[in-house]
């Protein structure tokens, strides 16, 4: 299973709050032969560190894709880039975010880095994940979602934003 995290918390010119950004994100996913099968509900997380930029809209997805994991990844900058993604400090705001979190369980010290870094710890790509692959294992660790996220010191960041899941 490919998993892909998508997050925003500042405003597009063209697609407007984070959230419609992400819906167009999405749409144009599929322009890069990159097709969402499941995702998530919505949440609004608190920024991590903890900082005094605004929350963000998250959400994960996962998708299928003849693509290669690193054809994939250079896929996920270039609709980063057409969004006006700027990448200037580290855990800066963002008008859009996406991160391949997980290439069918591939572990990759190297470009591109899998499963992603961190993921295990982030509350705000663990609950979501849960909504859709609920005994999601972590390949490098073999830990389970419940596992990481009782783990997890940043739950109470992470709110529903909208009770639906939707399934194509």
């Amino acid at each position: 299973m490919i998993l892909i995290g998508l997050g925003a918390n500042l405003p597009s010119v063209s697609h407007g709050a984070p959230r419609q950004t992400l819906e167009a994100a999405l749409i144009a996913l599929e322009g890069h032969q990159i097709k969402v099968s499941n995702r998530s509900r919505w949440y609004t997380t608190a920024p991590v560190p903890v900082s005094d930029q605004p929350h963000f809209v998250n959400i994960v997805v996962s998708v299928t894709t003849n693509l290669a994991a690193g054809a994939l990844l250079q896929a996920l900058h270039h609709v980063e880039d057409t969004f006006g993604r700027v990448r200037e400090a580290r855990n800066a705001a963002r008008v859009l975010d996406i991160d391949l979190l997980d290439y069918n369980g591939l572990i990759s010290l190297e470009w591109p880095v899998l499963p992603h870094p961190r993921m295990d710890q982030r509350a705000f790509v663990l609950v979501p994940l849960r909504d859709i692959v609920p005994d999601w294992v972590h390949p490098a660790t073999g830990r389970g979602i419940d596992a990481l996220l009782a783990e997890a010191s940043d739950l109470s960041g992470v709110e529903l934003l909208d009770d639906e899941i939707t399934t194509r």
